[in-house]
């Protein structure tokens, strides 16, 4: 019997140094949690919260100190969009795969998880009421969802490009959709159709938004231009057809005079072009997003800079018309008095698009916007929250009182994390904190709680480690710079112009009497530590001294000691490794076979092993002794950028931009695990001295640790839950779903998808209901049994499954097992069902019905299942009675709901008569009367000016 060797498991610990990641938007949120035990706070105790995402997390930060007040984490994959309720009560966010994820922010959970699209979310918005939500995906779908029943409604098809942005119509049950494919739509929610397509863009349309209490729709595109479309209610009195000023509108826009924008008129809106508003910015629209007031409108582009639009009210607009007519009439007269010709002087002066929306500030940042959200604070002050590219968030306060508008930065998140890329870590000696470097910055982290303690600005990092010792820091940067710091004053103490070219790598002797550096320059140069004078202060410090020069024939991209210090490992951009005598720098060994650069490589901790990792995807296992390759892994699926070994141990990792970390026995040459969590390319490999954490640096700007558990972990089993994790995922992958009487070309689908968790949904029930039919059996032929001979007898053993959900009856138990699939993939599941399944499950709907239980689910349960098997029920004799005893049960439970729901809302209304007849008012009634005064007074004050 062959013994399998084992290992220990290295599991996430912790993902430190992202603030908001590159994909995702961020949030303000008047944040209202209240600690264990604590009195509830007022309205005016709420803190402002500015919520990002970061990779696969959500954090919530405290705007005024910065702090971290809570993180969201929940899966692997990246949240790539987040829109908050109008009650700020749920959190909606959009993640990569595809899944949507409600959190509570009353209680920091996730209520629950919706699987619909089959990539990456790129928008999400809330109803009104926060009873729908609706979302759309690259996949250029566009899903309804029921928050309240936490399902899926339908799904909308129709676009031929990703959706980029998605609204409800207030007071319509109407969706506006944009997408890449440069049509803006317009969708009835009750008959699922799109009545209406507006084509007046020359490229992808980016981003929507509702203005002047939704009568004007912007919309946002990849040219300079920002459209303004007139939403008009056909259901009025004016409701009439496109005029023809409208039609040329498009012509204009569009360069087709035939052109005509597809249109319904029987539908209750209908959008005009009315004009368009020049912008600043030349890149193509990011975002648009009005403030809670509904004055200002911010428009984000590519540039680091957002273009604010003031928003005139109805009364503002004919103010400013009266006003130009005003000053056209004067400048009309002036002409006139000195005779001068007036024929071409309008005398009547219009309403134009420029009267509705005029710039009104550029906000002007030091890095590139991703997202911005506006909020209004107490005061009556307006703030802006910048979610910039450089992994930092910025909030500035607008101040609208002078002419013309001023900002002020009132707060930033931005210490927590680098502003670039992670290119080098290193641990300390004793392995308490680590080190890392990045094209602008010098951070240093504790092990324990993860925080950083330090921050030192740099020159472009390429490479870096920790003196011996622990209070001094050195790195190599992109401009050929070494630079020496003092970690306990944070302040660098010497910085040596040491090569003419990038300097790859750096690695201190194992004497810890000095280091070597390698560069593009073409060569590998060796450094001694020593003390000097520190001026005039009379005290010594440490500084460097150049001692010789290796000279090589092509770039150096990495150069490694051997832990005995006898031998000088060289990597060349001629895909070779170079071993010198570390001594005299005699020539010693050459190791070629890659067939691409050597990128990385490391040496065992008894010298007689050393790993390569090269940009041919492939590590490399050379002995020491003799410079024979003692085995080739094709390990990764892109560039290989870090390997480490363990210490005192043959076993390494390797990191790749594939975004995975491997784990390997260079014994046997068998990979042991795979880590991954990382979203992006990882740069760099860091392993403590006792080898018990790893921590990695990525281009997406995480620093990961990773932590050496007591879990074993099998090679082989591991091989095998990858082999059925493909297959699940294939599986998945090559369902084709035929639902009955519908067609494959049409609008409105189901807004669910296939899933293996819905496949194994499926197969719980139908195991529960196979036990349940031959419990019922059973039970039914004791009972017989007992009437035929009059003899009391045993009751029968129920099934262990339904000992073990501790159930009564078989039905009960069927009902179980049914409720714990979730209700946004309960639809997916059933779908699944054989129909010979599926007359059973109808036989067990109606006796549910007939007892009282789970009214709603039975409900919808019913109803589904007939739209969708309606010809085969309908064609199966036995189960007519079925179906009648259904339509009775249902229409009967469903009028008791009703009338408890009636009864309900009617006590609560006598209740409130009896609470105002007190002269008690609702607090929820005075902060919404309190509101409403404050936009008044706010729009009085614009109206001023």
């Amino acid at each position: 019997m062959v013994l399998t060797k084992s290992y220990l498991r290295y599991v996430p610990a912790q993902t430190v140094g992202v603030v908001s990641s590159v994909r995702c938007n961020g949030l303000f949120c008047k944040f209202d949690q209240n600690a264990p035990g604590q009195a509830k706070r007022s309205f005016r105790s709420k803190r402002l919260m500015a919520i990002t995402g970061a990779l696969e997390s959500i954090i919530l930060w405290e705007c005024r100190s910065g702090e971290k007040v809570a993180t969201l984490t929940s899966g692997k994959h990246e949240v790539t969009k987040l829109a908050l309720s109008p009650d700020q009560q749920l959190l909606a966010a959009g993640y990569a795969d595809g899944s949507i994820k409600l959190w509570d922010l009353t209680s920091l959970s996730c209520r629950v998880t919706l699987s619909g699209h089959k990539s990456a979310v790129t928008a999400i918005r809330f109803n009104e009421s926060a009873t729908l939500l609706v979302s759309g995906s690259q996949d250029t779908d566009i899903i309804v969802w029921d928050v309240v029943d936490e399902s899926g409604l339908y799904r909308l098809k129709g676009h031929k490009g990703p959706v980029t942005d998605v609204l409800f119509l207030p007071e319509k049950n109407v969706l506006i959709s944009s997408s890449n494919d440069s049509f803006v739509k317009l969708w009835d929610m009750t008959t699922k159709h799109c009545f209406q397509t507006l084509v007046g863009h020359r490229g992808e349309v980016t981003a929507l938004a509702l203005i002047n209490e939704s009568r004007r729709l912007v919309t946002g595109s990849a040219d300079r231009e920002l459209r303004i479309w007139a939403v008009n209610d056909t259901t009025g009195e004016d409701s009439e057809k496109i005029p023809a000023a409208a039609a040329a509108a498009v012509a204009a826009t569009t360069g087709d005079a035939d052109q005509e924008p597809e249109t319904d008129f029987k539908y209750q809106v209908h959008c005009e072009l009315l004009g368009s508003v020049q912008r600043h910015s030349k890149g193509r629209v990011l975002m648009l997003k009005m403030d809670e007031a509904g004055g200002v409108l911010g428009c984000l582009g590519t540039d680091s800079f957002l273009e604010l639009f003031r928003v005139r009210t109805e009364e503002e607009i004919v103010a400013q018309v009266k006003r130009r007519a005003k000053r056209a009439r004067k400048a009309l007269r002036e002409k006139e008095e000195k005779g001068k010709n007036v024929d071409g002087i309008a005398k009547d002066i219009e309403r134009c698009i420029d009267d509705e929306v005029s710039p009104l500030h550029v906000l002007h940042v030091n890095s590139k916007i991703r997202s911005v959200d506006f909020t209004e604070l107490e005061s009556g002050s307006q703030r802006v929250l910048c979610s910039l590219n450089d992994n930092s968030i910025e909030v500035y306060e607008l101040d609208d009182s002078t002419k013309p508008v001023t900002h002020e930065l009132v707060s930033s998140v931005s210490s927590p994390g680098h502003r670039s890329d992670i290119r080098a870590i290193d641990f300390s000696s004793d392995g308490s904190s680590y080190m890392t470097v990045s094209s602008e910055s010098l951070k240093v982290w504790t092990v324990g709680s993860h925080q950083c303690t330090r921050t030192l600005e740099c020159d472009y990092a390429l490479s870096c480690f920790i003196v011996p010792g622990d209070k001094h820091a050195v790195i190599g940067s992109k401009n050929g710079l070494i630079q020496l710091f003092d970690l306990q004053s944070s302040t660098m103490l010497e910085s040596v112009a040491a090569h003419t070219a990038s300097v790859w790598s750096l690695c201190v002797a194992p004497d810890k009497r000095g280091f070597v550096s390698g560069s593009a320059d073409k060569t590998v140069k060796f450094w001694e530590f020593e003390l000097i004078q520190d001026g005039d202060a009379g005290r010594k410090r440490l500084s460097i001294t150049h001692v010789r020069t290796l000279e090589m024939r092509d770039d150096v991209l990495c150069v490694k000691f051997s832990p005995d210090q006898r031998l000088l490992a060289v990597s060349l951009l001629d895909f070779t490794v170079k071993v010198f005598f570390a001594d005299s720098l005699k020539y010693f060994l050459c190791m070629y076979g890659h067939k691409l650069p050597v990128l990385t490589m490391d040496i065992s901790f008894d010298s007689t092993l050393l790993v390569t990792g090269s940009s041919d995807k492939n590590c490399k296992l050379w002995g020491l002794d003799y410079g024979d390759c003692h085995k080739s892994l094709f390990a990764h699926d892109d560039n290989i950028m870090a390997v480490k070994f363990v210490p005192k141990t043959h076993y390494f990792f390797s990191a790749s931009k594939d975004k995975t970390i491997k784990y390997w026995d260079g014994d046997k040459f068998q990979h042991i695990a795979t880590l991954e969590g990382h979203h992006s390319e990882i740069w760099c490999l860091a392993m403590n001295p006792r080898g018990s954490v790893l921590v990695s640096g990525s281009h997406d700007r995480s620093i990961r640790v990773w932590q050496k558990s007591n879990e074993i972990v099998h090679p082989d089993d591991e091989r095998e839950q990858e082999r059925e994790a493909a297959d699940e995922v294939a599986l998945v992958a090559g369902m084709t779903k035929v639902i009955p009487g519908e067609t494959a070309d049409g609008e409105a689908e189901l807004a669910g998808r296939q899933t293996i968790d819905t496949i194994k949904g499926a197969e719980r029930l139908i195991e529960a209901l196979d036990i349940a039919k031959a419990e019922r059996a059973k039970l039914d032929a004791w009972t017989a049994h007992m009437k035929k001979t009059g003899e009391q007898t045993a009751r029968p053993d129920p099934h262990p499954m339904i000992i073990a959900y501790n159930m009564v009856t078989p039905e009960r138990f069927a009902l179980d097992v049914f409720r714990k699939v979730r209700s946004s993939e309960a639809e997916e599941a059933l779908l699944l069902l054989p129909f010979s399944y599926v007359t059973q499950f109808l036989k067990l709907l109606d006796f549910w019905l007939k007892s009282g239980w789970e009214i709603e689910l039975a409900c919808r349960s019913v109803f589904f299942l007939m739209r969708i098997h309606h010809n085969q029920i309908a064609a199966t004799q036995q189960l007519l009675p079925v179906v009648d005893s259904l339509r009775t049960n249902t229409r009967q439970r469903l009028q008791e709901l009703r009338d408890t729901v009636g009864f309900n809302i009617a006590g609560l209304r006598v209740v409130q008569q009896e609470l105002e007849s007190r002269s008690i008012h609702l607090f929820a009634d005075v902060e919404e009367k309190r509101e409403t005064s404050r936009k008044r007074r706010r729009a009085a004050v614009r109206t001023l000016r």
